[in-house]
């Protein structure tokens, strides 16, 4: 499974719902979770590998590996932080982003168990910037006109190299 970069269009579009369950989810759960690995990320989502369905996976340090299918925003903190933050498909790119500082979110594993699950910090951050990447969303959404210019800039030089 290869992680598809900024250009291609599939990272602008939303993810579907998941609907099945089955030995082929399981498949692409386990091969998400080796392009995360591979690519030294927290987070991946199903479209940054081109895989249009809403689904996510994070593994940060010190905590397990999570698999999120068919997420849903319960709620945010009103409280944030400001945070560098980069992604696997806009590789060395990075910038300040503000998010809340927590997140309840309810999922299904790749079980099809439901649960809910409540983080913060680090883990709230990539959930959250994950949950982008099922709207279409990229964390350079979230500068100024100024500085997604810069970073725009930046990529399109990166490329030409």
């Amino acid at each position: 499974m290869e992680i598809i970069t900024f250009g291609n269009e599939l990272l602008r579009q939303k993810s579907q719902r998941i609907t099945t369950f089955n030995g082929e989810l399981l498949t692409i759960t386990q091969n998400m979770i080796e392009a995360l690995h591979k690519g030294k990320g927290v987070g991946l989502a199903g479209a940054q590998v081109g895989f249009m369905k809403r689904i996510f996976v994070t593994h940060i340090e010190g905590d397990d590996i999570r698999v999120f299918i068919n997420p849903s925003l319960l709620e945010t903190s009103a409280e944030t932080s400001v945070y560098e933050e980069g992604c696997l498909s806009l590789p060395g790119m990075w910038s300040k982003v503000t998010r809340s500082k927590s997140v309840h979110i309810q999922a299904w594993n790749e079980k099809a168990k439901p649960f809910n699950f409540t983080a913060d910090g680090i883990l709230a951050r990539v959930i959250l910037h994950e949950l982008d990447h099922l709207e279409g969303i990229l964390f350079i959404d979230h500068l100024t006109e100024l500085k997604r210019k810069r970073l725009l800039t930046k990529i399109e030089r990166h490329k030409n190299n």
